[in-house]
């Protein structure tokens, strides 16, 4: 079964989110009000309320990283994962985690990048060759 994936949580500003959502990483905008708006999160539908962002602690480990929990992110394949790392990097965007590969040349080879968005959200995009690697054990 394919389905779209819906997640809403708070942001602090809905004009500084539109910023980063859509002039960032390139979202496309949906439907708003004055107190919430929807976008297009690569394929999913992300909506973002007027609120107070969940806390967050730098508790998940991913190799020799302590990253924020709970996040959020998407699997992009590698050519798209690395055209928005490049975009990102351009735009001097402060991360979490760089840009980088985990897994080198073993099952599950992956990219990965954290940052924040204007609220303090954390959010994870990987990378996959193979999009029907990503279960792979």
């Amino acid at each position: 079964m394919k389905a779209l994936f819906h997640l809403a949580y708070h942001v602090r500003d809905l004009d500084e989110a539109r910023q980063f959502y859509t002039g960032v990483l390139g979202c496309a905008e949906g439907r708003s009000t004055a107190t919430w708006v929807d976008f297009d999160f690569f394929g999913h539908q992300i909506s973002l309320h007027l609120g107070q962002p969940f806390a967050t602690t730098n508790t998940g480990r991913v190799g020799e990283h302590m990253v924020p929990m709970p996040h959020l992110g998407v699997i992009l394949a590698m050519s798209d994962w690395q055209a928005l790392a490049d975009r990102l990097l351009a735009q001097q965007i402060e991360f979490v985690m760089a840009p980088a590969i985990r897994f080198a040349g073993q099952s599950g080879e992956q990219a990965t990048m954290f940052f924040l968005d204007p609220s303090g959200n954390p959010i994870e995009i990987k990378g996959f060759n193979h999009l029907d690697s990503v279960y792979d054990k």
